[in-house]
């Protein structure tokens, strides 16, 4: 870590957000619904930070600062939740058709080919246009479009697996398929499980984002750093800090998971190991 600064860095700003959305209530100065009284100018303008709002105050004169604090709740939640499921579903396909390949390899591969050809963002507002907006569904229709991608890896390294010697080993000696699986193949994959789940939050959280800020991901008044940007975006010019705060917060909170997701990397695969 002393050696990569940025990393040190990333994982404080991690740190950070975990810390709002664990101790929101604690930390944000008003709750995050509340019109506070003066909290609008003269004219009904949003206020400009200042020591009263240290990030100004939304078209509802409501403080922003209280709701970023509130969305980092909402965002690492589905971030979790949503790429948890992703990586469990992904893994859980990869492996069983790496392992069997045969006919039920090819089953799960060509369903994963089929789910590869739709546009991610595509599929995700087609579900969520179905589906009643919410933070749960929400959660499910990123996972539900995220997971392909772990199959693939999972697939990859499970295929490789099942073809070692150890493995020929524990079949001559009459190892059942589930004593294989969790004793031999899934252990070897909870690196690579690790990985993809560090970086599939910085996906999701944008996802997540992009689905608020189009109006089909988490609905208001529950904030969330997309659908703040979305209910501010008509003020970008008279009051941009509106969407220049809710912006910096998705985009630190991406790339910090994103460079520790890469170091992971690192660090687990031994030929990367000792690299800056």
């Amino acid at each position: 870590m002393l050696r990569r600064p940025m990393l040190t860095l990333a994982l404080v700003i991690i740190a950070l957000v975990v810390a709002c959305a664990l101790l929101a209530p604690l930390l944000a100065p008003y709750a995050p619904d509340d019109q506070i009284f003066d909290g609008l100018s003269l004219e009904g303008a949003p206020l400009p930070p200042s020591a009263q709002f240290l990030l100004g105050t939304d078209t509802l004169g409501r403080d922003l600062l209280s709701r970023l604090i509130y969305g980092a709740r909402t965002s690492l939640l589905i971030g979790l939740v949503a790429n948890g499921t992703a990586v469990l579903i992904g893994l859980t396909v990869g492996v069983l058709a790496g392992y069997f390949s045969g006919l039920i390899g090819g089953v799960l591969m060509r369903f994963t080919d089929l789910m590869t050809a739709f546009p991610a963002l595509l599929l995700a507002i087609v579900l969520a246009a179905l589906l009643k907006p919410s933070l749960w569904i929400v959660a499910l229709v990123i996972a539900m479009v995220n997971w392909v991608q772990v199959a693939r890896i999972g697939y990859t390294e499970a295929r490789s697996l099942a073809e070692r010697d150890f493995i020929l080993a524990e079949r001559a000696m009459g190892a059942g398929h589930l004593r294989i699986l969790f004793r031999h193949i899934v252990p070897h994959l909870v690196p690579t499980a690790i990985v993809w789940g560090t970086l599939g939050i910085a996906t999701t959280v944008l996802l997540e984002a992009t689905l608020s800020f189009l109006g089909i991901g988490v609905q208001p008044p529950e904030p969330s750093w997309g659908n703040i940007v979305f209910e501010s975006q008509s003020y970008f010019q008279s009051a941009p800090w509106l969407v220049f705060f809710p912006g910096i917060a998705i985009l630190m909170t991406a790339l910090s998971f994103n460079l520790v997701g890469d170091a992971l990397r690192d660090f687990i695969d031994p030929t990367l190991r000792g690299r800056d």
